[in-house]
Protein backbone atom coordinates (compact mmCIF):
# COMPACT_ATOMS: atom_id res chain seq x y z
CA UNK A 1 0.00 0.00 0.00
CA UNK A 2 1.22 3.56 -0.82
CA UNK A 3 1.16 6.43 1.03
CA UNK A 4 -1.16 8.42 -1.46
CA UNK A 5 -3.43 4.94 -0.81
CA UNK A 6 -3.19 5.58 2.98
CA UNK A 7 -4.14 9.55 2.48
CA UNK A 8 -7.27 8.42 0.33
CA UNK A 9 -7.92 6.15 3.03
CA UNK A 10 -7.92 8.70 5.49
CA UNK A 11 -9.57 11.13 3.69
CA UNK A 12 -12.68 8.74 3.09
CA UNK A 13 -12.69 8.02 7.06
CA UNK A 14 -12.79 11.45 7.20
CA UNK A 15 -15.71 12.52 5.34
CA UNK A 16 -17.91 10.18 6.62
CA UNK A 17 -17.28 11.02 10.18
CA UNK A 18 -18.12 14.65 9.10
CA UNK A 19 -21.05 13.71 7.27
CA UNK A 20 -21.85 11.73 10.43
CA UNK A 21 -21.58 14.91 12.95
CA UNK A 22 -23.51 16.93 10.32
CA UNK A 23 -26.08 14.97 10.41
CA UNK A 24 -26.57 14.42 14.27
CA UNK A 25 -26.25 18.26 14.82
CA UNK A 26 -28.74 18.35 11.95
CA UNK A 27 -30.98 16.56 13.77
CA UNK A 28 -30.12 17.43 16.68
CA UNK A 29 -31.11 21.26 16.05
CA UNK A 30 -34.16 20.39 13.79
CA UNK A 31 -35.76 17.51 15.24
CA UNK A 32 -37.59 20.04 18.07
CA UNK A 33 -39.08 21.96 15.53
CA UNK A 34 -39.80 19.33 12.61
CA UNK A 35 -43.49 19.90 13.22
CA UNK A 36 -43.16 23.51 12.07
CA UNK A 37 -41.05 23.05 9.70
CA UNK A 38 -43.46 20.70 7.94
CA UNK A 39 -45.99 23.16 8.89
CA UNK A 40 -43.94 25.85 6.68
CA UNK A 41 -42.73 23.82 4.06
CA UNK A 42 -46.49 22.54 3.35
CA UNK A 43 -47.70 26.20 3.43
CA UNK A 44 -45.02 26.92 1.08
CA UNK A 45 -46.50 24.10 -1.26
CA UNK A 46 -49.55 25.09 -1.17
CA UNK A 47 -48.69 28.62 -1.80
CA UNK A 48 -46.59 27.86 -5.17
CA UNK A 49 -49.51 25.51 -6.23
CA UNK A 50 -52.25 28.77 -6.43
CA UNK A 51 -49.38 30.70 -8.18
CA UNK A 52 -49.37 27.85 -10.49
CA UNK A 53 -52.77 27.31 -11.08
CA UNK A 54 -53.99 30.84 -10.20
CA UNK A 55 -54.47 31.58 -14.24
CA UNK A 56 -56.69 28.39 -14.39
CA UNK A 57 -58.86 29.20 -11.24
CA UNK A 58 -59.56 32.73 -12.51
CA UNK A 59 -57.05 34.39 -11.16
CA UNK A 60 -55.29 37.09 -13.14
CA UNK A 61 -51.65 36.18 -13.62
CA UNK A 62 -48.93 38.47 -15.77
CA UNK A 63 -46.39 35.48 -15.50
CA UNK A 64 -49.02 32.55 -16.43
CA UNK A 65 -46.77 31.89 -19.25
CA UNK A 66 -43.66 30.93 -17.29
CA UNK A 67 -45.66 29.26 -14.44
CA UNK A 68 -47.33 27.11 -16.97
CA UNK A 69 -44.09 25.04 -17.47
CA UNK A 70 -44.61 23.93 -13.83
CA UNK A 71 -48.25 22.24 -14.47
CA UNK A 72 -47.04 18.95 -15.11
CA UNK A 73 -44.79 18.87 -11.90
CA UNK A 74 -48.11 20.18 -9.78
CA UNK A 75 -50.87 17.62 -11.35
CA UNK A 76 -49.79 14.61 -8.93
CA UNK A 77 -50.56 16.73 -5.94
CA UNK A 78 -53.51 18.45 -6.77
CA UNK A 79 -55.99 16.56 -5.31
CA UNK A 80 -54.48 16.82 -2.07
CA UNK A 81 -53.97 20.74 -2.53
CA UNK A 82 -57.82 21.35 -3.36
CA UNK A 83 -59.26 18.88 -0.66
CA UNK A 84 -56.75 20.86 2.13
CA UNK A 85 -57.99 24.47 0.39
CA UNK A 86 -62.00 23.44 1.10
CA UNK A 87 -62.66 22.32 -2.30
CA UNK A 88 -64.70 19.14 -2.16
CA UNK A 89 -64.69 18.88 -5.80
CA UNK A 90 -61.88 19.92 -8.57
CA UNK A 91 -62.20 23.77 -8.95
CA UNK A 92 -61.34 23.16 -13.01
CA UNK A 93 -63.55 22.05 -15.50
CA UNK A 94 -61.18 20.33 -17.56
CA UNK A 95 -59.45 18.64 -14.97
CA UNK A 96 -61.41 15.54 -13.52
CA UNK A 97 -59.62 14.11 -10.35
CA UNK A 98 -62.72 13.17 -8.19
Amino acid sequence: MTDHDLEAGRARSLRARLASVSRAVEEYYARPFAQAIARERQEEDDFFMLVVLGEALGVPDPAAYYSAEFLPFVFDDFHAWHRRAGMWRTPLDHMACC
